[in-house]
């Protein structure tokens, strides 16, 4: 329909009407934001409340969110149990939920970090290793690259779909393994890789080494590893001084450090969670295609994970 050609009350309708529809609210909602706004601004826009109603639990909320920052509740069920110890007031699990939501507060899954991490030390290679040699890559006087191998075992990873009824994914027998050996170009974010279906070890890393080498002649490279006894090994020594390569081991339980983890659980999501490959080779294909051959969707999301910004933790106790 041509706009131009309706009154302007009738567009005004059609506008909110597209609105509400676009938002999966009723017309009546927009219309309530849209004279609040015509009141006041955004500040009232933003200080409106649909329905007016106040939670009973906002009075308290200061405190229950000090409460719940120190001790995150695991289920509903258990918050609202502690808000009526606290507060006396009781409220189903359901609207402790949605005063939880009102609250900025989410169901997240708990992310795991290595008990014996030393974050001292992680800062101090961060700053002294890492972000000066990010510098030279990024002014084209160096290659810098983060090296890590990833270990595919045929068969399925289960993932989380939005679904009616639970999805049943067919898995393969058989312990079949898929081995990448990566170097992720911490500026380009190109990957050169090292595979086999046996074993990764010290053979392996010194192939990549050369790769490397061949690819990129024309400045020094700096590797950032772990220190998996394949890689810190006098053979990988031997090599990299050979060729003039530079390695850096992480500290001891730093996989925050290392760019590559980020590519690994990328790749899992991307093509493994939830999928069925009838053979080892259509597996392989897969994990190969995704990280050599991304489309432009997964190139941006590359692009948005893969940044030079690391995860810190503060020193326990």
């Amino acid at each position: 329909m041509d706009r131009s050609l309706l009154p302007w009350h009738a567009e005004r309708r059609w506008i909110r009407r597209h609105i509400a529809r676009a938002l999966a609210v009723t017309v009546v909602t927009v219309r309530s934001y849209w004279r609040k706004y015509a009141q006041g601004g955004l500040d009232a826009l933003l200080r409106f409340r649909v329905g007016g109603r106040v939670s009973g639990l906002a009075p308290y909320t200061t405190s229950l969110e000090e409460e719940f920052r120190l001790r995150p509740p695991t289920i509903a069920r258990d918050a609202a149990q502690r808000i009526e110890a606290l507060t006396g007031v009781h409220r189903s699990p359901s609207q402790v939920r949605a005063f939880m939501l009102t609250m900025g507060m989410k169901c997240r899954k708990v992310a795991p970090i290595p008990a014996k991490a030393d974050p001292d030390a992680q800062d101090t290679f961060l700053t002294e290793q890492i972000e000066p040699r990010i510098a030279q890559a990024k002014a084209g006087l160096r290659y810098l690259f983060f090296v890590d191998a990833a270990h595919f075992v045929f068969g399925t990873y289960l993932g989380y779909l939005w679904c009616f009824v639970r999805v049943l994914v067919q898995t393969p027998s058989g312990r079949q393994r898929f081995n990448v050996l990566g170097a992720l170009n911490a500026i380009t974010r190109e990957i050169v890789t090292v595979t086999n279906t046996g074993y990764i070890n010290s053979h392996s890393v010194v192939e990549l080494l050369e790769k490397l080498v061949k690819q990129f002649p024309d400045r020094p490279i700096t590797l950032i590893l772990d220190n998996a006894r394949y890689q810190r090994c006098q053979d990988v020594f031997d090599a990299a001084i050979r060729l003039g390569i530079e390695l850096l081991f992480l500290p001891p339980y730093s996989p925050n450090l290392n760019l590559i983890e980020r590519l690994w659980k990328f790749t899992k999501a991307e093509c493994l969670n939830s999928r069925y490959y009838a053979t080892f080779s259509e597996f392989c294909q897969a994990i190969t295609t995704c990280l050599h051959e991304p489309d432009e969707d997964q190139q941006a999301r590359l692009r948005t994970l893969l940044t030079l910004k690391f995860q810190r933790f503060a020193k326990a106790g």
